[in-house]
């Protein structure tokens, strides 16, 4: 018998106080619960159970193993299950990594979908304007709203493109413009997490231009730009089912309609697996069907 089996059948033997029932429980007979027994005993060198006709009882040096063992039986009974689950593909624990409007707005419903088909699959969000290390923060994967990927240390997944627009305030000076000249680089609100100037890059389709964005503001939340925006203070660029809600309502108009940036990509990042844990990849192909119908209908 291995270490760990050892161990585990002492603990249920001092649980229930009967070598009968723990050999039932263990698919073991009684005779083996007690070679068992007294097989940890003499490695031990102590006696663990005082054993009577009808009963057995642990020993002080029993009862004291006992309570210092459990918590450490606890943690390899868990990490066995955990090391066994993330070979299922409804089992396990996902880490997801994703922006933060993305996450309140997008995430919810078909987080809840994928539970109901896979209650055993448990997740931790966090969620997180600009990019993170998938490796060092040890995420699962990573839902990233971004340019074309370029890190060449993960795996990735590209789900579909982010058509992006220039949104501003219906009653400023913004909403009648016919030409990105009209612009200054103070008028255009950026998008960065670490205080850097973004290249506005636009075309109509015949011409192309581009502006150094941010010199006045800039932030790492969509939701701030957009406020700035329908506040008045400028122009933002963000993708368009993120500011769905504000162009019905009227807070913000979409300007310069004929001049387009290029297009993001919805993509799933994963760290460099040699091949996607199953729990991961019935995640994956689960989101790559679900997130184009809940975008659709935000836009």
């Amino acid at each position: 018998m291995n270490d760990y089996k050892a161990l585990r059948t002492f603990l249920l033997a001092a649980e229930k106080r009967n070598f009968a029932q723990v050999a039932r429980e263990v698919d073991m007979t009684p005779a083996a619960v007690t070679r068992a027994i007294a097989a940890l005993e003499e490695d031990l060198g102590v006696q663990l159970f005082v054993r009577t006709t009808r009963q057995v009882s642990l020993t002080t040096d029993g009862a004291i193993y006992a309570a210092q063992i459990q918590p450490a039986m606890t943690a390899l009974e868990n990490a066995r299950k955990d090391v066994m689950n993330t070979h299922k593909a409804d089992h396990g624990r996902l880490r997801i990594s994703a922006p933060t409007w993305f996450g309140q707005q997008v995430l919810p419903p078909i987080l809840s979908s994928f539970q109901e088909r896979f209650p055993k699959i448990s997740f931790e969000i966090s969620l997180a304007d600009g990019l993170v290390n998938i490796i060092d923060d040890d995420y699962d994967l990573a839902i990233r709203i971004s340019a074309a990927p370029s890190d060449k240390f993960t795996i990735w997944r590209k789900i579909r493109f982010v058509r992006r627009i220039l949104v501003a305030a219906p009653g400023s000076r913004f909403a009648n413009m016919k030409h990105p000249s009209e612009l200054t680089p103070d008028d255009c609100l950026a998008y960065s997490g670490e205080s850097k100037r973004e290249n506005w890059a636009l075309s109509d389709g015949s011409g192309s231009t581009n502006i150094l964005a941010g010199r006045a503001f800039s932030a790492n939340s969509g939701e701030v730009l957009a406020s700035m925006a329908a506040d008045g203070a400028g122009v933002a660029m963000l993708p368009k089912f993120h500011v769905a809600e504000q162009l019905r309502t009227g807070r913000l108009v979409h300007v310069l309609q004929n001049w387009s940036p290029p297009d993001l990509w919805l993509t799933l990042y994963y760290p460099p697996y040699q091949a996607l844990p199953p729990r991961i990849a019935s995640f994956s192909k689960f989101f790559e069907q679900q997130v184009p119908a809940f975008m659709t209908a935000m836009e």
